[in-house]
């Protein structure tokens, strides 16, 4: 993104107004003060700077613009803030940055314009409206999150948006369209309940499609889901955050159901502080963003192996977090939808006496009785609970369940506790140490310029432009040089999975870079490229040598003194 359209759109966005929206500000001498959104405190240490239109905590150690905050605390990709922050300052940029509008600003459009094809669909579909009735939504559920419906034709949507001025390749951009091996452009979703995935501001930026019944086979996923792109990333949205935030900020509560129909159905039951994983595994951007609003945690998964599995990932991730984490365990209901919709008042109850997680694992692993601990499995299932507990946040908390869990057992605090240790051994062995490090092992198959090329897509792909890199794309290898162009054009795989793999890797690291790093960046695969060229050059003058071609020689020789002395400037 061009400089100028960032400065334009904080000189037209004072940092104080903005941050009253999310803080609780004192004044400061010329400064303000907050309590930090970021981490636990008392005492104020959030500073703003009126003058230099810029934020520190003095605790934590984070600062910046209000880029960086509302990226952080929003969650948000850098396009996303960017976005969020001209709508906010009136600043339009398809006119400011045309290029950059047509990266991520056109997804948006095409998400919105499917969002309204799918919810005309629906008004013509009986069946699925009647689909949805059965399930139990009212119509002011389903017209307040916008549901709609994708007919089982294979090129409606397609040929909705091509009419309406949409270029093919960028319905394909947007997830809405794939290509078959002959080349033939159709609908993602087909025959599907649409459910619009938005982003913590109300922006539609992807969709779930749920097959109707008649539609199901094993050829077809149950749940579809749009791929990632430069607006949407699933490991960091949950699906109906951005209308129950303000309820989860004043009950400092929340409860996470698993998928939409869970969601929709408890908030048409009147559970309001409510948001749903959408099937995706739970992972810590998700959990951060719900603690800056809430202390405890009630999660609720499908009543089945599958579902708890999940939920004691769940459970452990949030214990690590500080939350307070509850259970609800859904004894003869299968989710929270069916539990409503066989009466609206069993999620109210089931969410009051939803049992401390602990409480939990002890039901789960401890058995009915006295336990017999010569059987192997129950020492297992013993040890299972007890690196449980090694996971709470607090040592206050882990003194307590320990206490409680050798009352329940009958065996010693002190006996629990050398047992404890071990588990925590075997937890922090070598092998397992291993197994954890898998990222190092994986950055042990890239030379040094391959980790390069993938900080500089990293720092383009954070910057919200490629434009910053053109620069140096004939440095690139061309291998990065095709990972360059799928990125470019929002693509996130390729028919290679190291590319795939590499793709990965670049959009997980990706985050906007000072201006410094991006020039070290720049100066640094500069240099891996003089090495090779170098070396390739030095290759052949040994095979000129080997035959006596003196001319070959000269001529390697004058290209290696060129280049030992070219010098390139980068900004």
């Amino acid at each position: 993104m061009a400089n100028s359209t960032t400065e334009t759109i904080k000189e037209k966005l004072d940092i104080v107004e903005f941050l009253k929206d999310y803080l609780s500000l004192q004044s400061a001498g010329k400064n303000f003060k907050a309590l930090c959104p970021f981490h636990k405190e008392k005492t104020p240490s959030f500073m703003i700077s009126p003058e230099r239109q810029t934020w520190r905590c003095f605790g934590c150690d984070l600062g910046g613009d209000i880029f960086a905050f509302i990226m952080r605390y929003e969650n948000l990709e850098f396009a996303e803030a960017l976005k969020v922050l001209a709508e906010k300052a009136g600043v339009e940029l398809r006119r400011l940055a045309p290029a950059d509008y047509k990266f991520f600003g056109l997804l948006y459009d095409l998400n919105e314009s499917a969002k309204k094809f799918f919810q005309t669909q629906l008004q013509r579909s009986p069946e699925a409206r009647q689909y949805l009735s059965d399930r139990g939504l009212n119509v002011e559920t389903i017209k307040e999150f916008e549901l709609g419906f994708a007919p089982p034709a294979s090129d409606n949507l397609n040929l909705y948006l091509i009419n309406a001025g949409y270029r093919p390749e960028d319905i394909l951009r947007a997830g809405l369209a794939i290509k078959s091996e002959k080349g033939a452009q159709f609908d993602r979703f087909r025959g599907r309940i649409m459910f619009p995935i938005y982003n913590n501001f109300g922006k539609v930026v992807g969709f779930t499609g749920r097959v109707l019944p008649k539609f199901e086979s094993e050829k077809f996923g149950k749940y579809v889901n749009s791929p990632e792109t430069p607006i949407f990333n699933k490991s960091r949205l949950l699906y109906g955050f951005h209308k129950s935030k303000n309820f989860i900020r004043e009950n400092k509560e929340v409860l996470l159901v698993e998928g939409q129909m869970d969601f929709l159905m408890s908030w048409q039951t009147g559970i309001k502080n409510v948001v749903a994983s959408s099937g995706t595994a739970l992972t810590s951007p998700h959990l951060n963003v719900l603690h800056r609003l809430a202390d405890r945690i009630i999660l609720s998964f499908d009543n089945d192996e599958a579902g708890w599995s999940a939920g004691e990932r769940a459970i452990d991730l949030a214990e690590s977090l500080d939350f307070d984490v509850r259970v609800i365990v859904f004894n003869k209901f299968k989710d929270a939808a069916e539990a409503v919709k066989a009466d609206p008042k069993n999620l109210k109850d089931f969410v009051i006496n939803a049992r401390p997680a602990m409480e939990f694992y002890f039901s789960r692993y401890l058995p009915e009785g006295h336990p017999d601990y010569s059987n192997r499995k129950e020492i297992r299932n013993l040890r299972v609970i007890l690196g449980k507990i090694n996971n709470i946040s607090t040592p206050v908390g882990r003194s307590f369940w320990l206490k409680e869990l050798s009352r329940r057992v009958g065996v010693a605090e002190k006996i629990l506790i050398e047992e404890s240790e071990k588990v925590k051994e075997k937890k922090n062995s070598p092998s397992l140490q291993n197994k954890e490090n898998e990222d190092i092992l994986q950055r042990e198959k890239f030379s040094r310029k391959d980790v390069i090329s993938q900080k500089v897509l990293s720092a383009a792909l954070g910057h919200g432009s490629f434009e910053v890199v053109e620069d140096v794309v004939s440095y690139l290898s061309p291998e990065y040089q095709k990972i360059l162009e799928i990125i470019r054009t929002g693509g996130r795989s390729s028919d290679d999975p190291r590319v795939d793999e590499i793709i990965d890797l670049i959009v997980l690291k990706s985050e906007k870079p000072e201006e410094k790093e991006m020039v070290d960046l720049k100066i640094n695969l500069f240099q891996e490229h003089l090495k090779k060229r170098r070396n390739d050059i030095t290759h052949r003058i040994r095979l000129a040598e080997s035959v006596n071609d003196e001319g070959a020689i000269n001529s390697a020789l004058q290209e290696l003194n060129n280049l030992n002395s070219s010098n390139v400037e980068f900004n």
